[in-house]
């Protein structure tokens, strides 16, 4: 005798019957949802309507507010109760924040292209959807599109965790007015992606970024010990390059594989299953505090004994916690140095500001890149 719902007719209509309150009930919570987004929105085009009556000139350059956003993504993790986690919660806050600001007025983000690169992944993680992303081909214009206020904001690289600090960032502060206004912090999943034409039997070339080839040399070694290893400019040119080679595979991010219409055939093939990029976004203006924030400095010393002592004893007696310090051949002679030095705390801070007077007594130039918020994930 068999007692399952299936064969009890009783069973299936009180199935269909507590399903379909709840039916009831998600509809009746989509309806509220839908209400306070556009009431939210509706605010936001008050605030965007008070800042131009009070401008100067009757227009601002960019209605978003690193300190604001940061705040109001962790006042949601904050009261968020489950089952979302942190991280797709503040996703969902982060995409309804981007379409609100919109509303006020397009952020315009410039980011080291092109169209598929984690970069860009980053971009949107940080500014949402609703902002409007373009690609560049190097670092140097990302800086340059940000100093001339063609874009309100740029995203570019700046360390891995496997791989090292980006050099030709750190190198673009030297010589840039610009202001680091935020950070993003990256997992990066490597995938290998094949077109409908790829023989997979049959692969004989593997395109990916020089980085990435690295990262994921075990996993190759593994499964594909015998196919060529070309390095191009970036995994989204990778990704390109399959469309059309049916004995070739690229190793990129999903947004590339959705970009060129490639299928996964294998995913998160990195060897290091932590490797993440950290990311800046840099803007023209400084940031206010937001009660959690990070500072970056770049230092040159002066040539003499204990000068390197000198210029890192008065964060150590006033207790500021450093959490990066690199190294740099300077741009003004040979054999001269200097130090990028990142530490928790904003340039506000009474702390900050006394260890930052006694430095500064100390070295021969000591240049504020920026005081942000701390990434919020």
């Amino acid at each position: 005798m068999k007692d399952s719902d299936s064969d009890n007719p009783a069973g299936q209509d009180s199935e269909r019957e507590a399903l379909s309150q709840l039916r009831v009930k998600i509809d009746s919570i989509d309806e509220q949802i839908g209400e306070l987004i556009n009431a939210r929105a509706r605010c936001a085009q008050e605030v965007a309507e008070i800042k131009k009556r009070h401008s100067a000139d009757g227009e601002i350059s960019t209605f978003y507010r690193p300190e604001r956003e940061a705040q109001v993504l962790r006042r949601a993790m904050e009261r968020n109760t489950g089952p979302l986690d942190n991280e797709e919660f503040a996703r969902l806050f982060r995409e309804i924040m981007s379409a609100c600001l919109a509303l006020e007025a397009p952020v315009k983000v410039a980011y080291l292209g092109p169209e598929g690169t984690f970069t860009q992944q980053a971009a949107i993680k940080h500014f949402g959807h609703s902002a409007h992303t373009v690609s560049l081909s190097a670092i140097d214009e990302v800086f340059r599109e940000v100093a001339s206020g063609a874009a309100h904001f740029g995203v570019v690289p700046v360390e891995n965790s496997t791989e090292g600090v980006v050099t030709h960032t750190l190198d673009n502060f030297l010589g840039s007015s610009v202001k680091i206004c935020g950070e993003v912090v990256l997992r990066i999943h490597h995938n290998f992606l094949v077109s409908d034409i790829t023989r997979v039997d049959s692969i004989s070339r593997v395109y990916s970024h020089a980085q990435s080839l690295s990262q994921c040399r075990k996993w190759l070694d593994a499964h594909y010990p015998r196919a060529e290893r070309v390095a191009v400019s970036s995994n989204a040119e990778a990704a390109k390059r399959v469309k059309g080679e049916w004995n070739a595979a690229a190793i990129a991010g999903k947004m590339a594989a959705e970009l060129y219409d490639l299928n996964l055939h294998a995913e998160s093939i990195e060897d290091q299953p932590d490797n993440s990029t950290r990311f800046l976004i840099i803007g023209a203006d400084e940031v206010e505090a937001s009660g959690d924030d990070k500072t970056s400095i770049v230092v040159s010393t002066r040539n003499e004994p204990g000068a390197l002592h000198g210029l890192l004893e008065p964060f150590h007696r006033h207790n500021v916690d450093l959490t990066r310090v690199e190294t740099r051949p300077s741009l003004t002679g040979t054999w001269n140095y200097v130090f990028f030095i990142d530490f928790s705390g904003h340039v506000s801070d009474s702390t900050i500001q006394a260890a930052l007077s006694e430095v500064s007594s100390r070295v021969a130039d000591l240049k504020i890149l920026g005081s942000y918020p701390k990434g919020v994930l």
